[in-house]
């Protein structure tokens, strides 16, 4: 039943069907081959999924990303960074790291971050001269840290399919989020020197640098009430999630007094498509990870791990190989879904941590988003660049080894992501 699953998934998925889709039909395929799976069973787990408390903020959250991130608060945070890291060799695209790991702490999204920060920053660039390749390599690599650093929807996910903490993962996303942060402005600063890349130039205006400084505040701090509401037991995920969403319409309204009618209306429905293609995901996920355990693939596979590699830092690489693969062929929340009950097992068999396989995959994955064939943040970011994404790729490099990097301290030291 296994095999059929993946040759109906991978058939559906190479035809362009999108992946909810595919992995309905290969759910439905599977059913109807044998008479052990009742198709009543198989719709009660379907439905069953998304019957969980926890999944109520990933609507919220996303709420409070097209609230923020649709006004004046992209403007003065863009502004802001501009002035204190665009003189610098490599600082236009410093700039979209930073702004990224900002917006990190409001939308939870990659696909979001590199919409809304490339809609701002690339026509800056495009005055400056800039190499528009480059710049789109550093946005697509730099927007995923969105999904790193609390809160993150993928987490969210992973925590709900592995029944591991959804605080326990944000916190531990910090920290890598942050020398993703810093290796991926290294590798701007580096390129810039080295290239001699235009740079900010002109007379910096000061008055324009504190009202859009006062204006970055409150974003700036919600991602630390995230974390301390959190770590002090003040809120549940969800709550917080809630919270967020009234934080972003109070100061909408009295800070940045850009709330309007259309506006909430506009971030209401973006935030109510969004969430309605990951439910469909998360249903779909469901029916197969369901099918697949009963099959009993994962232990399966687990077990075959266990009697043919007997070193733990072998059976890691193989994992992150996996994952780095399906990352760049399936949608994030989708292989999140299906990868998680299959390497479940197999972590806990050689003593890996969950909150540590859960970053681990996160990583992987996001790599996923900015690497070809079917890299998101990488189309995004060329489109917005207006250059070919071959040459977006080529750009890339430095930002791959830096990745690859922090992937692998994540892998294969703990302290990286445990508490």
């Amino acid at each position: 039943m296994s095999v059929l699953i993946l040759a109906v998934f991978l058939g559906a998925a190479v035809a362009a069907v999108p992946i909810a889709h595919a992995l309905l039909m290969a759910a439905m395929a599977a059913a109807a081959t044998t008479d052990r799976v009742p198709l009543d069973l198989l719709v009660q787990q379907m439905v069953a999924q998304v019957q969980s408390f926890p999944l109520i903020a990933i609507p919220f959250f996303m709420l409070t990303g097209a609230l923020m991130m649709g006004g004046r608060l992209g403007e003065a945070i863009v502004g802001t960074l501009s002035t204190l890291v665009g003189r610098f060799h490599g600082g236009p695209a410093q700039v979209s790291v930073l702004s990224s790991t900002l917006f990190g702490g409001v939308s939870g999204s990659a696909v979001a971050d590199a919409s809304a920060i490339g809609a701002l920053l690339m026509p800056w660039h495009r005055r400056l001269g800039y190499p528009m390749a480059f710049s789109a390599a550093a946005l697509a690599s730099a927007a995923t840290i969105d999904i790193i650093i609390p809160p993150s929807i993928p987490m969210i996910l992973f925590a709900l399919t592995a029944n591991e903490s959804i605080a326990a993962l944000f916190y531990a996303g910090i920290l890598p989020g942050l020398m993703l942060c810093g290796g991926f402005m290294f590798a701007c600063w580096w390129v810039g020197k080295r290239r001699n890349l235009p740079r900010e130039t002109g007379a910096v205006d000061w008055k324009a640098f504190r009202r859009n400084m006062v204006f970055s505040i409150p974003a700036v701090i919600m991602p630390v009430l995230i974390v301390i509401f959190l770590r002090f037991g003040i809120a549940t995920p969800t709550e917080v999630a809630v919270l967020s969403t009234l934080y972003a319409c109070l100061i909408s309204l009295v800070i940045y007094r850009d709330l309007t009618i259309r506006r909430i209306h506009a971030a209401v429905i973006e935030a109510g498509l969004a969430t309605g293609v990951v439910l469909l995901v998360i249903m779909a996920s469901a029916a197969i990870g369901w099918l697949l355990t009963f099959d009993q693939m994962p232990q399966g596979i687990a077990n075959w791990v266990q009697s043919n590699v007997h070193i733990k830092w072998v059976v890691i690489l193989l994992m992150n190989l996996m994952m780095l693969f399906i990352g760049m062929f399936i949608d994030l929340p989708a292989a999140v879904l299906l990868l998680t009950p299959v390497f479940l097992p197999l972590a806990h068999a050689i003593g890996m941590d969950t909150v540590q396989l859960g970053l681990m995959m996160v990583v992987n994955l996001a790599i996923g988003l900015y690497t070809p064939p079917v890299g998101t943040t990488l189309f995004i970011t060329s489109a917005l660049a207006k250059v070919k994404v071959g040459q977006t790729v080529r750009a890339m490099v430095p930002f791959y080894l830096v990745a690859f990097t922090v992937l692998a301290l994540i892998s294969y030291v703990p302290a990286f992501t445990l508490k």
